[in-house]
């Protein structure tokens, strides 16, 4: 009897050889700079999009979880940098609530805003702070991906929602482009809802 497969998703093994459960990155823009590393290299191995994303204890700056986008290379559309980030944070930490009492105080590090999907992941995972590098508008218009409907007060929803999360944007954003710039050169494929 043919049976449903089991869903698997892998980050690329090239992530080991740059990053370590527990290093520290002491600054915001140390962590930025990481996460756009990770985009840089995903799009050079071929491992996917030209997105990154991290999860870090805010106090100490220490990695729980790295994350980049592997939608076409695991014919997986939920397969974001940010829902990577999170699910493996979340594993590593064993709870699905990454701001469960006890827990120190989480942050999302992401090179992009977050699409209308990552939006209701960070939503729903507990973090605490939400760092971004480029906008949905810089995203649309040098990549060409449709980010969808994202609230156009997305950040203040995320502020007023109980309990808040702290949203800091445009942290390094030129240095995030350059990444989708250099995506696009290339000729990587901009899959779209209305392309998947």
């Amino acid at each position: 009897m043919e049976r449903f497969p089991a869903v698997t998703l892998k980050l690329p093994d090239w992530i080991d050889e740059i990053a370590r459960p527990g290093e520290i990155f002491v600054s915001q823009e140390e962590r930025m700079r990481f996460v756009i590393s990770l985009a840089a290299r995903n799009i050079e191995r071929g491992t996917g999009g030209p997105f990154g994303a991290a999860v870090f204890e805010v106090a100490t700056g220490a990695l729980i979880a790295p994350g980049v986008n592997i939608v076409v290379p695991q014919s997986c559309s939920v397969a974001h940098a940010e829902a990577l980030a999170l699910m493996v944070a979340q594993k590593m930490l064993g709870t699905f609530d990454l701001g469960a009492p006890g827990m120190p105080r989480m942050e999302l590090i992401t090179t992009a805003q977050p699409c209308i999907q990552c939006f209701g992941n960070v939503w729903w995972s507990g973090i605490k702070r939400l760092v971004t590098g480029a906008s949905t508008q810089q995203t649309e218009a040098i990549a060409g991906f449709s980010e969808g409907p994202v609230p156009l007060d997305w950040a203040v929803l995320l502020r007023d929602r109980k309990p808040s999360i702290e949203v800091i944007e445009g942290v390094l954003a030129d240095e995030a482009c350059q990444v989708l710039q250099r995506y696009k050169e290339s000729g990587g494929y901009i899959y779209n809802p209305d392309n998947a």
